[in-house]
């Protein structure tokens, strides 16, 4: 939905697509207006954000670079709302930051199933560590049952990863019933609701992918019938 936001000054205050025009044409006036009106969109995405040792402050000036060139990229004219498309600007430039700061402070260290990149980088041992953290805390929030057999699926408790019959077996269910329960447990955790922060991790925050994310989640609604739970 395009924005419609006005300046305080009544009704003939500048709308804010304006503003956008006259700051890609070079209006450091307009730029720093929309800099100030936008600010708390950047505080909220730091917030959320997993910056590992990288200082606050250091998180939001990264931000608020990434905020500065969404506003010089957006075209509203296209009906996007600018929140939804400097969201990713913003977080992958605070990303950066933290691979930068993580680099320049983090000793290496060499840990158990660890590929060889991944031990001589700390970076991206930081960023495996992040993702495998993120993954527990995910799937620690599925309902019971829909967790216990993601974690049975893919061995998240150490044991081997086990098929559909045996995961049915062990909760008194068939495997075919088994195969469902793990189709749902993989919508949920999908969902852009219960996924920001491993989304985050992993470059799969855009809009593109939410909506890849809704239309899988619809789809198996559809073939429920429209029915929730398990």
């Amino acid at each position: 939905m395009r924005t419609q936001t006005h300046e305080a000054g009544g009704p003939g205050a500048v709308c804010e697509a304006t503003l956008f025009q006259q700051a890609l044409a070079g209006c450091s006036a307009s730029l720093n207006t929309l800099m100030d009106r936008h600010d708390g969109l950047v505080q909220a995405i730091v917030r959320q954000q997993v910056l590992g040792d990288l200082p606050f402050t250091e998180a939001l000036q990264a931000g608020r670079i990434g905020l500065w060139r969404a506003i010089l990229g957006f075209d509203p004219t296209r009906g996007w709302a600018f929140s939804t498309y400097a969201w990713p600007c913003i977080m992958r430039q605070v990303w950066r930051a933290v691979k930068v700061h993580t680099r320049l402070h983090s000793p290496p260290a060499i840990g158990d199933g660890l590929s060889s990149v991944e031990a001589s980088d700390p970076v991206l041992m930081w960023e495996a560590a992040a993702v495998r953290q993120a993954l527990r805390d995910l799937v620690h929030y599925l309902p019971q049952r829909l967790q216990q057999v993601i974690v049975a699926r893919y061995g998240l408790d150490g044991d081997p990863p086990t098929i559909y019959r045996q995961i049915g077996a062990t909760l008194g269910l068939s495997g075919e019933r088994a195969r469902q329960l793990h189709t749902e447990a993989l919508v949920w955790l999908r969902h852009p609701a219960h996924s920001y922060v491993l989304r985050s991790l992993l470059g799969r925050h855009t809009l593109a992918d939410y909506e890849t994310a809704d239309d899988l989640a619809q789809g198996w609604l559809r073939r429920r019938g429209g029915r929730h739970g398990c």
